[in-house]
């Protein structure tokens, strides 16, 4: 890690960081040799002083491009972006379409990083690179998303549970019951654990959101968790951030269908619950919807349209710091 590549001076470099569990496999844009550090703080600390060293040299460190590992890429992350550094971390379906793109079918972990770092190039032509390098997750929000998870995990564990209680063999019930109630008492307790931190860290926001009819814990816990974006952008870009944000398939005369893809789906998903419970209690999104239906909307298209329009009151409630209006936003 001490040794340099021979480089010519005053480069801009992009850099590409593939992400396993034990390790990094880190490419250079100008094709200087990988490195491969450990993935830990030795590791890290490594590979922050390579690219220190890189930087008195006079290189620029114009973009680091990782790829989503289920987590695995958070820490070191983290600690580039802390020692100043852009990082990008992109979707693997985006990465491995882009590789596609370049001719590259084979995959290892240096191809990888090699694919990541011309993918960075590019990505340093966008006009709108800022939108792309966004502040990581901090130690609270982190732990937040990691109770979420495990309370999804648990829930899927309980309705797979529950469905095997209720099939033709009632021989292993009061296994399954057993299951069940210590499921039960797992999910009451990270419960407690996500409103506690909620509670502490944002407990103003949470009270706000909590005023919208059919916006219940669920929906604001993954809001507070992923979605930090959330009354720091317009209605338009929060929507295309979710992934409810229309997508135009037009090509010559033809028109295509509007379609909505990518985003964050399960912040999606809790959206979906709280529009469909919306639609009937809260006096906003009640009227929207049924203005929809008589126009010859199905009732799916209704339903995401007014999960968007949930979303973009609570984006405005979010930046404004006012409490729900419903005159406001049934003008």
């Amino acid at each position: 890690m001490t040794s340099l590549p021979n480089r010519p001076n005053e480069t801009a470099l992009t850099i590409g960081v593939d992400v396993a569990k034990a390790s990094l496999e880190v490419a250079f844009s100008d094709g200087a040799a990988a490195l491969a550090p450990t993935n830990d703080a030795a590791g890290h600390a490594a590979l922050l002083a390579h690219l220190a060293t890189l930087r008195e040299q006079g290189h620029t460190i114009a973009l680091i491009v990782l790829e989503a590992t289920g987590g695995l890429e958070m820490d070191v992350a983290c600690a580039l972006q802390l020692a100043g550094h852009p990082v990008v971390i992109v979707n693997p379906r985006q990465s491995r379409d882009f590789a596609r793109a370049m001719g590259q079918l084979a995959k290892t972990d240096r191809l990888d990083a090699r694919v990541l770092a011309h993918m960075g190039q590019t990505l340093v032509q966008r006009e709108d690179l800022h939108k792309l390098i966004k502040p990581l997750p901090d130690e609270t929000q982190r732990r937040l998303q990691a109770l979420l998870t495990r309370r999804r995990q648990l829930q899927a564990m309980h309705i797979a549970e529950q469905q095997r209680a209720s099939g033709p063999d009632q021989r292993m019930l009061r296994s399954m019951r057993t299951i069940l109630k210590a499921l039960e008492r797992e999910i009451a307790r990270l419960d407690k654990d996500i409103q506690a931190l909620i509670g502490a860290h944002h407990a103003q926001l949470a009270k706000l959101l909590g005023e919208v009819k059919g916006v219940g814990q669920a929906t604001i816990s993954t809001l507070l968790a992923e979605v930090p974006e959330l009354g720091k952008l317009s209605g338009r870009e929060v929507s295309a951030l979710v992934g409810l944000a229309p997508i135009n398939r037009d090509s010559g005369a033809m028109r295509g269908k509007r379609t909505i893809f990518g985003g964050r789906p399960t912040v999606r998903k809790v959206l979906f619950m709280a529009a469909l419970v919306a639609t009937r209690f809260n006096p906003v999104i009640k009227a929207f919807y049924e203005r929809l239906l008589p126009a010859g909307k199905p009732k799916k298209l209704a339903i995401t349209a007014c999960a968007r329009k949930l979303l973009t009151i609570l984006n405005a409630m979010a930046k404004s710091g006012q409490p729900f209006n419903s005159a406001l936003h049934l003008a």
